[in-house]
């Protein structure tokens, strides 16, 4: 009895919204994290822009997880809601720990590896952002959400391969043949490359969320 009296309840929508609006605040930090990377005069704005970002995004994540407990219907099973919209927020978390890094360490230049890996991370929340309102249908949608799953994944791998890249340009470059060599200068890279990575690596836990709905949902 109870099945059908919660059939005929409207389910509640505004959880579409939030995941949307999340998306777009992570698209805002993985942009100004690009900007960030870029070095010189702009490193000091970009970070405050990633750390208001992240800000925003926890303001989100806090509203989805107040809804999921107060709310009787919800579009899908709630585990799943409180696990996409974590995931989503780890993301920007690790942005957010990767400018805290920067300033803490106070760095002003950055390697091409790294800004190139930023441009893998934009593409990554792009991407999220063309998959959040697609979830408002999955059934209908399951083709091109697979499709954008298996494109971060796939932009995961590429990230992998420039980081291993970058760190044995860093390695090369600071070794203690090398003539300009500086053991500190690899170990804060070392770590920022490290932080760039996970970042990409939450973006691929996002899209594992996603699949995981689309299978629920078919």
């Amino acid at each position: 009895m109870l099945g059908w009296f919660q059939a005929l309840m409207p389910r509640e929508e505004r959880f579409f919204n939030l995941f949307e609006k999340h998306a777009t605040i992570i698209l805002a930090g993985a942009e100004a994290l690009r900007g960030l990377l870029q070095g010189g005069d702009a490193v000091e704005a970009c970070c405050k822009q990633v750390f208001q970002r992240e800000a925003e995004a926890d303001e989100v994540t806090r509203e989805v997880l107040v809804a999921v407990r107060r709310t009787f219907i919800t579009p899908f099973d709630r585990t799943d809601i409180q696990d996409l919209i974590t995931s989503m927020d780890d993301a920007i978390d690790q942005m957010n720990k990767t400018a805290k890094t920067i300033i803490l360490f106070e760095v002003k230049s950055f390697e091409p590896h790294m800004q190139q890996m930023s441009d893998i991370i934009v593409q990554s929340a792009k991407l999220v952002v063309e998959a959040a309102p697609l979830l408002r249908s999955i059934g209908d949608n399951a083709g091109r959400l697979n499709a954008i799953t298996a494109s971060i994944i796939t932009v995961e791998e590429e990230a992998d391969d420039v980081y291993n890249r970058g760190l044995k340009a860093l390695f090369l470059a600071n070794r203690p043949q090398a003539e300009q060599g500086n053991a500190m200068n690899f170990l804060i890279g070392s770590e920022l490359y490290d932080h760039l990575e996970k970042v990409v690596d939450r973006f691929e836990d996002v899209a594992k969320e996603i699949s995981s709905l689309v299978i629920d949902q078919l």
